[in-house]
């Protein structure tokens, strides 16, 4: 069984800056990734962030070059530096771990942009 759990998020005005962190736990395969989704209500999840166990990231255009995204191989780790937020950054921000042809969600956490 593999769980996911986000943790960070929050209220910060439009300038500031919010990290997340995102810990797996259970059968984890050496080769996965693990990324960052974000979704507003009505919407479809979209892509943030994804960084593989082999170090390759990928950035949705709209957040290169503010958001960072880093990974722990040892602890299942994976965390997202959101800089310079703005407030369409606003949504819940879902964490994802995707090996073996499946994905794992965790339970989204809230991040509020305000202007």
């Amino acid at each position: 069984q593999v769980q996911v759990v986000e943790s960070g998020g929050g209220l910060v005005q439009a300038g500031g800056s919010l990290r997340l962190s995102c810990a797996a736990s259970g059968s984890i395969s050496s080769a996965n990734t693990m990324g960052w989704f974000r979704q507003d209500p009505g919407t479809r999840r979209d892509l943030v962030a994804t960084m593989s166990s082999f170090g390759r990231s990928n950035y949705a255009d709209a957040v290169k070059g503010r958001f960072t995204i880093s990974r722990d191989n040892a602890k299942n780790t994976v965390y997202l530096q959101m800089n310079s937020l703005k407030p369409e950054d606003t949504a819940v921000y879902y964490c994802a771990l995707l090996q073996s042809g499946r994905n794992y969600w965790g339970q989204g956490t809230q991040v509020t942009v305000s202007s």
